[in-house]
């Protein structure tokens, strides 16, 4: 049954009216929805702002590293301290090495370009830090909905965004409604505010319906697998930060890690690989563990117990990626946009300052009686920010890291070191990363060592420890274009990377009973990464979120 359908027979669907609507409750929508109430006290009226988080609660689908630089989050709440933030652990220590199979080389710290320093930085849970930013949102009478995703934009007749309606919950498989079924709701706002993070499911519609990127570079991707492990205190350091480049990868590939220690005797540790890698036999997760296994990890996992497992797609194309922010009656924000900063491996700042600016100008704007137009002071007040300044200086960095980890870590320590980012020249991304896949004839299969069950592990117990489920009863979130690409294409061609790109064993190939082989989808292993949207080669798969409340629920990741 279509959607349309579905409302004709059980419609009309209940709307309520909102001043600004915000989707996905990460930093920069809370930053956002916290903004706009700070600016409504300060001037004294009322400014009627909710925030739709298809997680299960606030923080349940974050993942990040992560260092987080307070800059922005002093300027949005300036006594975080005295209002219990839970940036609990400075950083004490700044490691970067570079490994081969056996060795490992530490960069000296006089070497270390400024970009690569945390000197005033924090260790923390991203996932914790916005749980407490929820509640600063809700104490401040932002209307939060935990649990209802935004699967529909809306639009005014003269095409401007109206607002976005939630998913309808008690459908079955087959797309009929169940005894369980309810129409979904529609949130009308005078403005809209994507922040979906990284390979948003709406901001990619609103990009394709506004051509938002037409004057850009292809975003680039990368994906992070992160596992969060309590560690012998003997071996513990709070505020000890480790980034490594090299092993396990080839040098053609760009990737690195992170491992991080945090207060109560624990670590995060995690792997990035650039999503515009080559070898469709590479597996990022196989990558990782593999990695778990070099002399100088290992000696702080030996003996602990991973607690943790989370994997999440991140924007990593920069400044040069980043779109047109705003359109009629709405903007992007965060990493809907891409503000990561990747030379940095930080984006919780530029989630939250992104999140300020665009809240800054909807708030001017219904002041001065506008709705549902372009909030062009957004993108105007972002380029003469800090923030701007920030992303300009590193704008080539995935550019060079893309030319190999020789090349790339030479010319970043020369623009970055000699000349302090300030760089006459500009270069630029040529190819989406899922143009990027070569085929598999050029290549020998990887062979991966089996997981020891101590040390490394394999996809499915890492997938029950993310704490994920979805109601099984429900249509496909990881939906085809076409059902026979996978194997007519992308197991003939590439041998089915799909089931190597997923951190989850999502996909897999099986044979039928006359011998043929068909791809089977466990949408309920599905951690919500986005990396088969993004990675797959002919873009036949396109994620659709599922009903509200499923996926993972990471307790601090």
């Amino acid at each position: 049954m279509t959607p349309s359908n579905l409302i004709e027979q059980y419609g009309p669907r209940e709307a309520m009216e909102y001043d600004v609507v915000i989707v996905g409750g990460g930093p920069a929508g809370l930053s956002a929805a916290i903004r706009l109430k700070q600016r409504a006290t300060e001037a004294g009226v009322e400014c009627n702002v909710c925030i739709l988080e298809k997680g299960s609660e606030i923080g349940a689908h974050i993942l990040s590293g992560a260092v987080m630089d307070p800059i922005a989050l002093n300027e949005l709440i300036p006594d975080w301290k005295a209002q219990g933030a839970p940036l609990n652990t400075p950083v004490s220590e700044d490691r970067f090495l570079f490994l081969g199979r056996d060795s490992a080389r530490k960069v000296p710290n006089w070497a270390l370009p400024a970009i690569f320093q945390n000197h005033g930085n924090y260790v923390i849970s991203l996932a914790n830090v916005a749980r407490w930013l929820g509640t600063q949102a809700e104490a401040l009478g932002v209307e939060i909905f935990p649990g209802f995703a935004a699967a529909e934009v809306l639009y005014n007749d003269d095409g401007s965004v109206k607002g976005v309606a939630t998913g309808n919950l008690g459908l079955g498989k087959n797309g009929e409604p169940t005894d369980h079924f309810q129409l979904g709701m529609e949130l009308h706002a005078k403005y809209t505010l994507f922040c979906e993070g990284a390979r948003g499911n709406l901001g990619r519609q609103l990009n394709n319906k506004y051509q938002l990127d037409a004057g850009s570079d292809p975003q680039a991707y990368g994906i992070g697998i992160k596992e969060l492990w309590e560690i012998d205190p003997a071996k513990h350091q709070p505020g000890l930060v480790i980034h490594t480049a090299g092993w396990p990868l080839e040098t053609d590939t760009y990737g690195g890690s992170f491992l991080y220690h945090l207060e109560n005797n624990q670590v995060m540790i995690g792997f990035v690989v650039g999503l515009g890698y080559q070898n469709p036999y590479l597996s990022p997760f196989e990558e990782f563990q593999r990695y778990k296994t070099h002399p100088a990890i290992r000696t702080f996992l030996e003996g602990g117990k991973r607690i943790s497992y989370g994997a999440r797609a991140i924007t990593a194309g920069g400044l040069m990626s980043l779109p047109k922010l705003v359109f009629p009656g709405g903007a992007l924000v965060g990493c809907d946009a891409g503000f990561l900063n990747a030379s940095r491996i930080k984006g919780s700042h530029a989630a939250i300052k992104s999140g300020m600016l665009a809240a800054d100008a909807a708030f001017d704007a219904l002041q001065a009686g506008r709705q549902a137009d372009e909030l062009q002071a957004y993108p105007e007040a972002f380029k003469t920010s800090w923030l701007h300044q920030e992303l300009h200086g590193a704008r080539n960095f995935k550019q060079w890291m893309s030319k190999g980890l020789y090349l790339g870590t030479l010319m970043v320590g020369i623009e970055q070191k000699l000349l302090g980012g300030k760089i006459p020249w500009t270069l630029h991304h040529k190819h989406a990363d899922h143009e990027c896949l070569r085929p598999a004839a050029d290549y020998s299969p990887i062979v991966y060592p089996k997981p020891d069950g101590k040390l490394t592990f394999d996809r499915l117990s890492s997938v029950f420890i993310s704490n994920t489920n979805h109601e099984e009863n429900q249509p496909a979130h990881l939906t085809l274009k076409d059902p026979s690409v996978p194997v007519s294409l992308n197991l003939a061609k590439y041998a089915g990377p799909e089931a190597r790109y997923c951190p989850a064993a999502v996909y897999e190939f099986v044979k039928n009973e006359d011998g043929s082989d068909r791809l089977q989808i466990n949408a309920q292993n599905c951690v919500h990464c986005k990396t088969c949207d993004i990675k797959d080669p002919s873009q036949n798969i396109v994620w659709v979120p599922p009903e509200g409340g499923g996926g993972p629920n990471y307790p601090n990741m």
